[in-house]
């Protein structure tokens, strides 16, 4: 295998260097404390939390701010928010900074769910441009107060006629983003068909000055070592390919490094590996087990992708109460079967199929900002600090 760390340098962030160019992407109900730390546990990388809406966070409802919890081992400590507002981006931020919550900031721009882009906001808001521009600069001003970076996450664009990443990448590195991350799908794609990796290959060529990451499909270390020669990224974001594989940051830092070594993991190891995950989300939810327990359901699926452990079990799994019962369970599990091969690889779950963008009213018909917007946008380039 090509030796990879000789064409990717560590990443630089502002001042944070990431010495294994992979970044975890935030995912709602997945990234949580508990499923960082297994994942860092296995190999390097930049972890990020689960986003967070900027509204929620500057109202400092419970659950929002459960999210940017970081534990003392998390380092550096990464927060992703989500915002469609230029003043209450800029508070929240502000937030972050002054109470000391975060290391680096990703803004989300890449999010297709229809609750998001209806309201204009995810992969839906770059289509207007100035407020995507007023977002990012805002978050740039208030963080760099604590000289902390600020990346952004996107889309191709809402659909392939409207496509937005060369215009966007632009105005992000303009408004001093430190680096953006591309997922190679649009919106109405949603996690259908295949991740266009030329669309990524064309902004890092349009973006020289600072990383750019890909995004899409990345399911193995060999992956990512594809994309990194066909597009020349400086990095690489991996989402749901590290669901139910949180040793895949172990075989991408191997990748990075040269190394050949690869987790093949028997049965035994994935039971070890989700009884240690659903222990560690106890803590993180406030020692409630009954709640870690049902988070824990989700994962099982993915867990055991190509393992041959009976559907009476795997029904059983998924709707367990405590963590006695979690362990009775997995004890009854044939501990000889080894690893499965490929049926354990590659798409994790579903992929769906495209999907119609929920948008607000007469979103496309114009790049033109209504009055609301550009009020938004006036309010953001005045000090905050009084609001």
């Amino acid at each position: 295998m090509q030796t990879l760390n000789k064409l990717l340098p560590p990443l630089q962030l502002g001042p944070i260097v990431v010495d294994t160019p992979v970044v975890l992407a935030p995912m709602a109900g997945i990234t949580n404390t508990a499923f960082r730390r297994l994942c860092r546990e296995h190999g390097g990388g930049l972890y990020v939390n689960e986003m967070v809406t900027a509204r929620a966070l500057v109202e400092r409802r419970p659950e929002s701010l459960r999210i940017i919890k970081h534990e003392p081992d998390e380092v550096p400590r990464s927060v992703q928010l989500y915002s469609v507002d230029p003043v209450t981006t800029g508070h929240a931020v502000r937030m972050l900074v002054e109470e000391d919550h975060a290391d680096h900031i990703d803004l989300n721009f890449g999010c297709p769910v229809p609750k998001v882009t209806r309201k204009g906001g995810g992969s839906a808001l770059p289509w207007k441009i100035r407020l995507f521009e007023s977002i990012v600069s805002t978050a740039v001003r208030e963080a760099s107060r604590a000289n902390i970076p600020v990346t952004v996450k996107m889309r191709k664009g809402i659909d392939e006629d409207h496509l937005t990443f060369i215009e966007a990448g632009r105005a992000a590195r303009d408004a001093g983003a430190a680096a953006v991350a591309l997922h190679g799908r649009t919106a109405r794609q949603h996690y259908s068909g295949t991740a266009d990796w030329e669309a990524i290959a064309r902004l890092r060529d349009s973006l020289t000055d600072i990383p750019v990451l890909g995004n899409g499909d990345i399911w193995s270390a060999e992956d990512a070592v594809r994309m990194v020669e066909q597009t020349g990224v400086d990095g690489v974001v991996v989402g749901r390919g590290c669901q139910g594989r949180p040793w895949l940051f172990g075989d991408l830092q191997a990748a990075f490094e040269g190394r050949d070594d690869r987790h093949r993991p028997d049965l035994p190891m994935v039971i070890e590996t989700l009884l240690k995950h659903a222990q560690m989300l106890i803590p993180y939810f406030d020692g409630d087990e009954r709640k870690a327990m049902q988070d824990i359901r989700k994962h099982v699926a993915w867990y055991f992708k190509g393992y041959p452990i009976g559907g009476e079990l795997r029904s059983q799994l998924v709707t367990v109460e405590t963590l006695a019962q979690l362990e009775d369970l997995l004890g009854r599990l044939d501990q000889s079967i080894g690893y499965p091969g490929e049926p354990a690889e590659g798409s994790r779950g579903r992929a769906g199929s495209a999907k119609r963008v929920h948008l607000p009213e007469d979103w496309l018909a114009s790049q033109e900002l209504n009055e609301d917007q550009r009020q938004m946008i006036r309010a953001a380039e005045v000090d905050i600090s009084g609001g």
